[in-house]
Formats: structure tokens, sequence, C-alpha cells
């Protein structure tokens, strides 16, 4: 309620500034250009408030823990895997939301096998949810010398972070704890000590790791956390009534499960595959603007309809 009053506030002063600049618009040319800049602005937060008020699951609020591995392709699908982690960062910094990089696996020759990064700031699981599934890439290879065109995935998964409040039963004896050295950045300690920790939640199968902490005791708390996320993720999933969407969470990551394409050729275009919103400046997207594919999958899940959607 606090929040809404403070953007209702500045709403209504965006408003009066805007009134006062457009009387001087017209003959001020400096004027005309602050106008300009403060109408982008409040389009730009009133389109975040609106997308934030179809939100209004238990954990929507929270951070969020988000994982990207990359899926059937090879080395492209290990490339596009760095591409979605910097379209996520980039849209984070947009935000003005914090990001924490907790674990990356590098490529055999370009690009990440894997990594995982907690996203701080309001509501950051509710959006970020929305960019679960699998994430498909048609491109010109640049890996390829003979220039063909080559299909990539790679998969997004997403976990609201919990609060040491919410209670997640995890026994000792369910876990496999295991040390490594780090491979990543981390100055001159990395590879020196096994600081790394992968821990293996038995009854699941849930693996998670983190090496980018300074010690292997931060590392096991972090990697901990990130796991009572992701079984609490789990818990959810199997409270949902609709089976459809929790299955399409264990979709292969290969062609035919894909939630959106991304196509640089033959022509340049990126389309949601559930929501059937799409846009041209492929550029834009990956550089991290996807908050209009966000707000069109919240409208398609709530049903309702876009006129910004294609049939």
């Amino acid at each position: 309620m606090e929040k809404a009053l403070g953007q209702q506030e500045a709403f209504e002063t965006g408003i009066s500034d805007a009134e006062v600049l457009f009387e001087f618009a017209e003959t001020d040319e400096a004027s005309a250009g602050e106008l300009a800049e403060l109408i982008e602005r409040l389009e730009r937060e009133v389109n975040a408030a609106e997308t934030e008020s179809l939100l209004s699951g238990e954990t929507d609020a929270n951070n969020a823990i988000c994982s990207i591995q990359a899926g059937a392709g090879g080395t492209d699908a290990q490339d596009f895997a760095q591409m979605l982690l910097r379209m996520y960062i980039r849209w984070a910094e947009r935000r003005g939301f914090k990001v924490e990089l907790l674990d990356e696996q590098a490529g055999s020759e370009a690009g990440i096998k894997s990594a995982t990064f907690r996203v701080e700031g309001d509501y950051a699981y509710g959006l970020l949810a929305a960019e679960a599934g699998v994430h498909r890439l048609v491109r010109i290879s640049p890996f390829n010398s003979g220039g063909s065109r080559e299909t990539s995935f790679a998969s997004m998964f997403v976990s609201p972070e919990i609060d040491e409040n919410i209670e997640v039963n995890i026994e000792d004896k369910d876990l496999r704890v295991d040390t490594y050295r780090s491979s990543g950045a981390g100055g001159q300690h990395v590879n020196v000590t096994d600081s790394a920790v992968r821990i293996t939640h038995l009854p699941t199968g849930i693996v998670v790791t983190c090496q980018n902490q300074r010690s292997q005791l931060q590392n096991r708390m972090v990697a901990m956390q990130v796991l009572r996320s992701k079984l609490y993720e789990l818990e959810l999933e199997k409270r949902r009534s609709d089976a459809a969407e929790l299955e399409s969470t264990k979709m292969d990551i290969s062609f035919g499960s894909q939630i959106r394409n991304y196509v640089l050729h033959p022509y340049r275009l990126v389309k949601d595959t559930r929501t059937k919103f799409e846009v041209t400046d492929v550029d834009s997207v990956l550089d991290g603007a996807i908050d209009e594919f966000i707000k069109e999958f919240l409208l398609f899940k709530k049903g309702i309809k876009s006129p910004a959607t294609t049939d």
C-alpha cells in the first residue's frame, strides 16, 4: 500500500511537471527536450506499475533465483545461453534491480554451459517467472565455417527466494555435498583451494552449485539458500492445478518445447509462442527490452486479451 501511494504521488508530480514544461516547449528547445524525456520516463514507469498490478501470487513480490542451462545445439547453444544471461542482467539493470552471479560454468569453446544468479528487487520473481521455459535461437552460426543456419536452445528456470520464516524441511541424509576448485573469476584464490560447492538433493535429484563466494562455507550457505528456493518452487508446482503448466517446465531443451523464438536469419523477429506477441527489433530485446513480453504473458495468464498480440 505504501509503495502504491508513493507511485501515485510520483505520477501526479510527473504530470504536473509535464504541464509546466508543455507551456514552455513551443518557444524553448531545452524545455521541449526535457518534456520528451519526462514523457518517456512516465510511460515506462506506468507500464511497469501496470505489469506489477497483474501479480498477486504469494511469492510474486520476492527476489528471484534464476538458472540458465544450454540445451541442444552444441557451442551455439552455449553461446546462446550466455546471450540470455546478458539479456536478463541488462533487463535487471534497466529496472534498478541488483544481480548477483552465484555460479557460472564456462562452455567448452564459447559461452556458458550453465549459470545461476540472484535478482533482488520488487516483484523480481513474479516478473521473471514469465520467462521460465525453453528459448530457441535461429541464426547463421559464427562457429560454423560453412556459414550454415543453425538452431540452438537454452532454458531459463526461476524460483522465488524464500526467507527464514518459510519452512522447508531438508534432512542431512538427503544431501550429497561435493567440493571442487572454482573455475570462474575470483582473483588469486581461484584453483588454490576446493572452495566451490555442489549440493545434490537425493530425493529430487536437484543439483545446485556455487563458486563465486570467498570461502567454501559461504559457497555452501548460498548453495543451501538456492536449494531451499528450488525445493519450495517444486512444492508450489505440486499445488498448481494446471498440469500443462507444470509439464511445460519439464520439457527437453530442444525443438517443440520453446516458449520464445529469436530469429536472426533469414529475417529478424522475436516471437513468444504462448502469447503470439512479436517484435522485429531483436537487438533491443537481447539488450534487455523484454518488459512487453513479460506483460503480455501476465495478461495471457489472466485471460485478458491484449491488442498488441497477433492471432
